[in-house]
């Protein structure tokens, strides 16, 4: 799966403790750029096959439709409607729904923009502008929703192209029309694997959460790679607490609950875990079968501070645009330069430097580099994989539907591998998409695309060294305050004879969500450019502190935990 560029802001406990001692600021290292490892493949999702049976399933019967009617020329306009089938495989069906209704109305939406704008001027400096501008707003809505992958990079793909088609005011109802009803199908496409397995997503986080979670416990705590091993379990059991709380379903729902609290006590108590009964749980919840329940499990007071999480108030979604700022403006000036440049080189179609540019923002510079190698590296492999596949694609209009078709299969079984092996498929299905019209000369076509993918990576990456993000630092320094907090909370908990079972589950479930966002705002910050030294001591003191808190929580609780029912005085010292 692709990865989203920003991690969810966990709920800050109230009460304003006297903030522990601060380490200085250690001088910051200079950021290098990675080439070693760019490429590496990794292991593909355990859900790579939905995507591509569902794109494959959402595009085919609308393009065999135009085929039979021979207007594959309005294939563009479906295929917007099409794609939106790639969204939300992660997320429980009830979210499901929303997302993919927000997805389409959006993806319909810049479409229209790009189609009054087509309308009304062929100046190609004005819909390059437009163009870029529709990209920072796509990129900033989707971050800052979290939408998910593939994120924006569709949705600017699909506005761009539209900008340099033909285009006149009274066609525009007829195409989105057509973009509407393709979205709906994609919507039922999407929504259709609930009727055989309604909790799928809710089981596969758990399934990851306790599979995670029993790595780390391998580790003891202190083997090889145990704190990368740590942060990588929190994420999961992180991102498993979000799933849950958007679906919560019945008695499912709950048993489900019970099993990442488990993967909650192996992080915080490794020692003490089983990591075979872990893996063993994770693959009970395959399939359809009954939850797994295990004996010691017999109230519900070790998911108490679940209700109260329901209950709190979400973020607004203006205050999560107001970091996003400088990703917004490094998207549309790399944009606007790329298609600028690309139109003073005399390609035809600058849509594709500005694609490029916009598909290679990622939340640091240094991950935008990374991006960027693997975009060009793919793309220069997928044109040759265009020169052998156009004979044949030529050969019928049927060829040319069912290629791409096999294309879109081909790129997102492989894109969750690494991000250039999808692109040599998607490379040769959108130089295809183009000759849905018209057949077109295949050299022209790969210089065009050569020239425009090496001008997009460079210009868009030169844009994103040129706009500091200095508020990356400044998000440390809250998530650092966050983390501080909810650890002095907990700790002022625990040292109380007797505390309500309630507050301490709510204080050691926010102490796990401030942790993560600590662990990911670090990470992101530490491959920024061009900013004041981070404080990473007190980053890594306040991860020691936190962890071993959360440990002595959870032996507080007595959370299926063999003997220390006691806190130590040294994991809940202010």
């Amino acid at each position: 799966m692709r990865v989203s560029s920003s991690s969810p802001t966990p709920q800050r406990p109230g009460g304003h403790p006297r903030p522990a001692p601060r380490p200085r600021h250690r001088a910051g290292s200079r950021v290098r750029l990675p080439l070693a490892g760019v490429l590496r493949l990794g292991r593909p999702s355990d859900i790579w096959f939905k995507p591509a049976v569902s794109v494959v399933a959402a595009v085919a019967p609308p393009n065999l439709v135009l085929l039979a009617l021979g207007r594959l020329d309005l294939a563009m306009y479906t295929m917007a409607g099409s794609l939106c089938a790639l969204y939300a495989h992660h997320r429980p069906y009830a979210a499901r729904a929303r997302v993919l209704a927000l997805v389409v109305l959006g993806m319909t939406g810049g479409l229209a923009v790009a189609l009054l704008a087509a309308a009304l001027t062929t100046d190609a400096v004005v819909l390059v502008t437009v163009g870029a501008l529709l990209a920072a707003a796509q990129k900033t809505l989707c971050d800052a929703t979290r939408i998910g992958p593939p994120g924006n990079v569709i949705l600017t793909f699909i506005s761009s192209a539209a900008l340099f088609a033909p285009q006149t005011l009274g066609r525009i109802p007829g195409h989105l029309g057509l973009a509407l009803l393709a979205g709906a199908w994609s919507w039922t496409v999407g929504m259709a694997p609930g009727l055989l397995r309604p909790h799928g997503p809710e089981r596969r986080a758990t399934a990851q959460a306790l599979n995670a979670a029993a790595a780390y416990a391998a580790t003891r705590g202190t083997g090889e790679g145990h704190a990368r091993t740590r942060a990588a379990a929190a994420a999961a059991v992180h991102a498993a607490w979000q799933t849950l709380l958007s679906a919560r379903d019945g008695d499912t729902g709950r048993a489900l609950e019970r099993l990442v609290v488990r993967a909650e006590v192996a992080l915080a108590a490794p020692a003490d875990t089983d990591p075979v009964r872990l893996r063993d749980w994770a693959r009970a919840l395959r399939g359809t079968g009954a939850v797994p329940r295990p004996d010691d499990l017999v109230d519900d007071d070790e998911i108490l501070g679940v209700d109260s999480q329901l209950a709190a108030p979400r973020t607004p979604l203006w205050r999560r645009l107001g970091p996003l700022s400088p990703l917004a403006v490094r998207t549309a000036l790399g944009c606007a330069l790329a298609g600028y440049a690309s139109l003073a080189l005399g390609v035809g179609r600058p849509y594709w430097a500005l694609v490029t540019a916009a598909s290679l923002y990622q939340a640091n510079v240094t991950l935008t580099w990374s991006r960027g190698v693997q975009r060009v590296v793919g793309n220069l492999v997928g044109v040759l994989a265009f020169a052998a596949i156009v004979p044949l694609a030529h050969l019928h209009q049927a060829a040319l539907v069912l290629t791409c078709l096999a294309l879109n299969f081909g790129a997102e079984a492989l894109i969750s591998r690494n991000y250039w092996l999808g692109s040599v498929c998607v490379t040769p299905m959108a130089l295809l998409i183009t000759e849905f019209a018209r057949y077109e000369e295949a050299g022209t076509l790969i210089a065009e695309r050569v020239v425009d993918t090496l001008v997009g990576a460079l210009v868009g990456f030169l844009a994103a060294v040129a706009v500091t993000n200095r508020r990356s630092g400044d998000r440390l320094e809250h998530a650092l305050t966050a983390a501080e907090r909810a650890r002095d909370t907990a700790a002022r908990l625990l040292a109380r004879p007797d505390p309500a079972p309630a507050a301490l589950e709510s204080a050691r479930r926010g102490l796990a969500a401030a942790l993560v966002d600590l662990r990911a705002t670090a990470d992101a910050a530490s491959g920024e450019w061009w900013q004041r030294a981070l404080p990473q001591e007190r980053v890594v003191t306040a991860e020691q502190n936190g962890h071993r808190t959360l440990a002595a929580t959870v032996r507080r609780q007595g959370l299926h935990l063999t003997g220390h029912s006691e806190a130590r005085p040294e994991d809940v010292r202010p």
